[in-house]
């Protein structure tokens, strides 16, 4: 793929310095404090030193004038150069600001426990995580995505019992003796009212608990799996965490061999203490049965295994604490812990009108990820979760998503793009009629936008390597603005210019067009 704007003009001044942008672009697109590290070791004023240094670009045709500002140099990129780079990009369409990156990521996510249907918590890394394989392949990494299956354990057992107990309830005369703990919600009697369907009500007995929960499991499964694709999600993999338990001597064989754990108590215990964990770890229990940790050290054994470069798990903030732990038994198997990289997700509050969104009785007292798509849609639930850091806590009124105007930030920049669509469409011309217009003597209005609409590549190197997703989210409204603000101050469709303004709106729009659809949601012709 071609070079970036911020890449070519690195090129062209030998840029092994920062690069900053100007808040005020008519200062320059782009400067450079160089003048100012360079004062020390040259002993002269950053002043004098800048005004030298802009002599030796004075003459590059990648920049229309670089001029020494308090000491700063700045560059104001040439309208030639622009324009060549809108050329690419328009021609690119959706393969626009995409690069080659030589490195393979295994990047599990969601991972939410097939219980119960997915809730808003389980949504909003969901939806962090498809983003971030969409930028980060049409980056160029090598992506696969894995969705781990906790299969094995308590839960599944309590979602058995939950289904024998909701049965009992709904289909015999026999009292229930309700435990302390057990899953609440009408999704359960959907379960049981199936299971009787399926197998008869006989199947209501303690003897086939084991045998409810399996099927209960492969239910939840079909459901979480519905869940995602409403919003556009899929996975390549969907690994087992009960059939992973098989290697679990291999692992604790590592574990040992490297004398990483120790036994006290009758239990099994990793020295995750010496590894900034606060204190050691339960790996086998006193009935030896292997703990929760366990299943994560034999799934971190065997994504290791698979030898890619890296290695990114997305988990609930509620996580925080294993991160030490499973780093300091990837550290024991002798892997470098240094590849894996946790992304915590925060929770998120809902509302509606101004007040808490309305928990779904289907599954207790939760906000179903299902009834937040059906009310806004897929577009909206995934724009509200990429507006924030991932790690921080999210409010939101989702009534917001409903008005049809700017302050709803997903129909702003929806509205941008279709703008520009039934521009085009008034013109009577195409976009291939205006590709090869040159772009020259650009006001500073055009030359500004146009700037900023070619900023995309920048941007989601930028998001995607510091893992700050909200950063597309906020260059989208931004340049949705710019554009809006710019279509009401000039005339495009009759003007001298049209033919300019056009091939600037179909910039504008691409870059709309492709970080929309790197967001997983639609980029409106009509609206």
């Amino acid at each position: 793929m071609k070079k970036s704007v911020i890449e070519s003009v690195k090129k062209h001044i030998d840029g092994g310095f920062v690069l900053e942008k100007p808040k005020d672009l008519s200062f320059g697109h782009y400067a450079t404090p160089l003048a100012f590290s360079l004062a020390k070791k040259l002993k002269k004023s950053p002043m004098i030193i800048a005004d030298e240094l802009c002599l030796k670009f004075d003459k590059e045709t990648i920049f229309d004038s670089v001029i020494a500002i308090k000491g700063y140099i700045n560059f104001k990129l040439s309208d030639g150069f622009l324009d060549a780079k809108a050329t690419e990009a328009i021609k690119e369409n959706l393969n626009f600001a995409k690069s080659d990156k030589n490195e393979s990521i295994l990047l599990e996510y969601v991972s939410a426990n097939p219980t119960g249907p997915m809730h808003i918590g389980h949504a909003r890394g969901a939806v962090f995580g498809d983003t971030l394989t969409k930028i980060g392949r049409h980056l160029g990494y090598k992506i696969t995505t894995e969705y781990y299956v906790n299969d094995a354990g308590s839960q599944i057992e309590m979602l058995g019992l939950s289904i024998y107990l909701a049965g009992v309830d709904r289909y015999t005369d026999d009292e229930v003796k309700w435990p302390d703990e057990y899953y609440r919600g009408e999704y359960i009697y959907d379960l049981c009212d199936e299971a009787k369907n399926e197998f008869g009500v006989e199947v209501f007995t303690q003897e086939n608990i084991q045998k409810l929960s399996s099927w209960g499991k492969d239910k939840m499964m079909n459901l979480i799996r519905d869940n995602l694709m409403k919003a556009g999600i899929e996975f390549e993999s969907f690994v087992s965490e009960k059939e992973l338990f098989k290697d679990w001597d291999d692992s604790y064989k590592k574990l040992k061999s490297n004398d990483s754990v120790y036994e006290k108590d009758g239990k099994v215990w990793l020295k995750s203490s010496e590894f900034n964990d606060e204190k050691d770890r339960v790996v086998v229990r006193e009935d030896k049965r292997p703990t929760y940790l366990a299943g994560d050290i034999i799934y971190h054994d065997n994504k290791f295994q698979r030898n890619y470069d890296k290695y990114i798990n997305i988990w609930g903030a509620d996580h925080h604490g294993y991160i030490a732990r499973v780093k300091s038994a990837v550290h024991f198997m002798g892997y470098d812990e240094d590849k894996l990289e946790v992304i915590l997700s925060q929770m998120v509050a809902l509302l509606k009108g101004g007040e808490p969104y309305k928990m779904s009785k289907r599954a207790g007292n939760f906000i179903l990820m299902s009834d937040v798509i059906e009310e806004v849609g897929s577009d909206g639930l995934r724009f509200i979760f990429l507006t924030k850091k991932s790690d921080t806590h999210l409010e939101f009124d989702i009534d917001l998503l409903k008005q049809q105007d700017s302050s709803n930030p997903i129909y702003y920049i929806q509205y941008a793009h279709a703008r520009i669509n039934q521009i085009f469409q008034k013109s009577g011309k195409s976009v291939d009629d205006v590709i090869d217009v040159h772009l020259k003597d650009l006001n500073e209005d055009c030359r500004n936008i146009l700037f900023s609409s070619l900023l995309l590549s920048e941007v989601l190197e930028d998001a995607f390597e510091s893992r700050q997703l909200q950063k597309l989210t906020e260059y989208l409204r931004n340049l949705a603005a710019a554009y809006h603000q710019f279509y009401n101050k000039h005339k495009i469709v009759g003007s001298e210019d049209e033919d300019k303004l056009l091939k600037l709106s179909a910039m504008v729009a691409t870059s709309l067009r492709v970080g929309l659809s790197l967001m997983g949601i639609e980029a409106k012709s009509r609206m």
